[in-house]
C-alpha cells in the first residue's frame, strides 16, 4: 500500500517539475541549433566509397560506390556552405577542382594556424611550380589521411600507381561492405520477424505476457525521481559541480581525451543523485511486500532466453525506427539536434577517448536509463494508469529526456519497443541488453565510417 504524500514532498515535486519544464524546453529549443550528424555520416560514407573504389568487385560497384564516387564526393562537399567547411574539407574540394583559379581561391580559405600550412603554401603556387617542387609526392601524402592524400596526388600527378594504396583500398572496402550490406541483411531479417510476430498476434498464438509487478511508488515519488533527481540534480547541479573539478585531473590530456573524460564524468555525476533517490524510495517500501526477484525485476536468468528476446526485439524495432526517421526527414525535414556524442565518436582518433565513450554509451547509459524508465517509471505508473498507458508515457519521457527535437520520434518508437519488451519478458535485463545493443551497433557503425 502506498503511503500518503507529505506536504514537503508535494512541494519538492511541484518545484522540480516546474524547473524540469523550463530546463527541457530550453534544451529542446537549443537542439534546433545543433547540427544533424546525418551530413557528416553521408560525407564519411562517400569518402570511404572513393577510397574503396579500386578494390570493389565490378558486381558490387553500383551498389556500394555508385558510378563516380569522385564526382559524388565533389558534389557533396560543394553543397556545404563554404563557411562551414573545415580546412581538411576545403583542401579535399580544392584537389577535386579542375579550375586552377577556383582551386587557389579555396586554398586561400585554409586557416594559417594548422598543420596544413606547408601544404597550403605549396598549393597556392602555379601548377607547373607545384609539379616542379622537390619531393612532391611526399609533400602530398598526408599521414593518417588517405582521402586527402589520394585526392591531391591524383590532382597533380594523375592516376599514377603512386596514388593508389591497395592495402588501404581493400581494408576500406571491407568496412564499406559491413556498413552497408550487413545492416540491409539485418533489416530484412527484422522485417521477417516483425511480420511473424504480427501474424502470431493476429492468430492469438502469442505467448501470454507475465504479470507485471507494480512498484507501489506514487506519482509524486516519480516526479521527484525523474524531475528532481534525473533532471534538476543529475543534468544540471551535479555536473556543474563535478565537471569543473575534473579539470584538475584532465588538464594534461589532449583535447579529444579531455572531452571524452568530461562526458564520462558528467554522466556519472548525473547518475549519483538519481540512483540515491531511487535507493531511498525502494528501501522505504514495505519489506514484506517485496516480490521474488526484487522490485526492479532485473532477472538475468534464464540468460540465453533473455539474450534471444533482446536480440529479436532489436531486430524488429530497427526497421520501424529507420522508417520513422525516413518519414520525418521526408515530410518534415532534418530538424538537427543530433546527439553530440555521435560526432565525438565519428571524428575521434584517440583510443582511450573512444574507450571512455564506449563505456559511457554502451554500458552506463543503457543500464542507468533502463533502471529509471523501464525498471521504475513504467511499473510504478502501471498501478495507476494501466500497463499500456505506462508504456506510452514512459516512452514519451524517455524520448524527451534526450533533448532532441529531431530524434524525438525515433527515440519514442525505441522507447515503446523497450517498454513492450519489459512487459513480454517480465524482466528488466533484456531491456538493458537491447538498449546496449542499439547503442553498441550505432557506435560500431561510426567506427567503421571513421577514417
Amino acid at each position: 500500500m502506498r503511503k500518503a504524500n507529505r506536504p514537503w514532498k508535494i512541494a519538492v515535486a511541484v518545484f522540480s517539475l516546474l524547473l524540469t519544464i523550463l530546463i527541457w524546453a530550453k534544451g529542446l529549443e537549443d537542439s534546433f541549433d545543433r547540427p544533424s550528424v546525418a551530413p557528416s555520416l553521408s560525407l564519411k560514407q562517400q569518402e570511404i566509397a572513393y577510397l574503396a573504389g579500386p578494390a570493389v568487385p565490378d558486381s558490387f560497384r553500383a551498389l556500394l560506390i555508385g558510378d563516380s564516387p569522385k564526382s559524388s564526393l565533389k558534389k557533396m562537399l560543394g553543397d556545404i556552405p563554404k563557411e562551414r567547411l573545415t580546412d581538411r574539407q576545403i583542401l579535399i574540394l580544392s584537389g577535386l577542382e579542375t579550375s586552377e583559379d577556383i582551386r587557389k581561391k579555396l586554398v586561400q580559405m585554409v586557416s594559417d594556424e594548422n598543420n596544413y600550412q606547408d601544404l597550403k603554401n605549396l598549393l597556392l603556387k602555379d601548377s607547373q611550380e607545384v609539379l616542379g617542387s622537390n619531393d612532391l609526392l611526399n609533400t602530398l601524402l598526408i599521414p593518417d589521411d588517405p582521402v586527402l592524400s589520394k585526392v591531391l596526388c591524383e590532382s597533380f600527378i594523375g592516376d599514377s600507381k603512386n596514388c593508389l594504396d591497395m592495402d588501404v583500398a581493400r581494408n576500406v572496402s571491407i568496412r564499406l561492405f559491413i556498413s552497408q550490406i550487413l545492416p540491409l541483411i539485418l533489416i530484412l531479417l527484422g522485417v521477417v520477424l516483425l511480420i511473424k510476430k504480427l501474424w502470431l498476434t493476429y492468430k492469438k498464438s502469442i505467448k501470454p505476457m507475465p504479470d507485471l509487478i507494480t512498484i507501489p511508488l506514487s506519482l509524486v515519488d516519480m516526479v521527484i525521481l525523474i524531475a528532481g533527481g534525473f533532471v534538476v540534480l543529475g543534468e544540471v547541479l551535479f555536473p556543474a559541480l563535478l565537471i569543473p573539478l575534473s579539470e584538475l585531473f584532465t588538464g594534461g590530456f589532449d583535447s579529444s581525451l579531455k572531452i571524452a573524460s568530461r562526458v564520462f564524468i558528467g554522466y556519472l555525476a548525473m547518475t549519483i543523485p538519481t540512483l540515491f533517490i531511487l535507493y531511498k524510495q525502494i528501501n522505504g517500501l514495505r519489506a514484506k511486500e517485496k516480490p521474488i526477484g526484487g522490485w526492479l525485476q532485473m532477472k538475468i536468468q534464464p540468460f540465453p532466453s533473455n539474450l534471444l528476446q533482446a536480440f529479436s526485439s532489436w531486430l524488429m524495432v530497427m526497421p520501424i525506427v529507420l522508417l520513422t526517421t525516413w518519414v520525418v526527414n521526408k515530410f518534415v525535414g532534418d530538424q538537427g539536434g543530433s546527439n553530440p556524442l555521435l560526432e565525438m565518436v565519428l571524428n575521434n582518433q584517440n583510443t582511450f577517448a573512444l574507450v571512455l565513450l564506449l563505456i559511457t554509451t554502451v554500458i552506463f547509459a543503457p543500464l542507468f536509463e533502463e533502471l529509471i524508465f523501464r525498471g521504475t517509471l513504467l511499473p510504478s505508473l502501471s498501478g495507476s494508469i494501466g500497463k499500456n498507458w505506462s508504456v506510452l508515457v514512459s516512452a514519451i519521457i524517455f524520448a524527451l529526456a534526450h533533448l532532441s527535437v529531431g530524434e524525438f520520434l525515433p527515440l519514442f518508437v525505441l522507447g515503446l519497443a523497450l517498454g513492450l519488451l519489459r512487459l513480454s519478458s517480465g524482466s528488466l535485463f533484456p531491456c538493458v541488453v537491447m538498449h546496449s545493443l542499439w547503442n553498441g551497433v550505432t557506435f560500431a557503425n561510426l567506427l567503421l565510417l571513421a577514417i
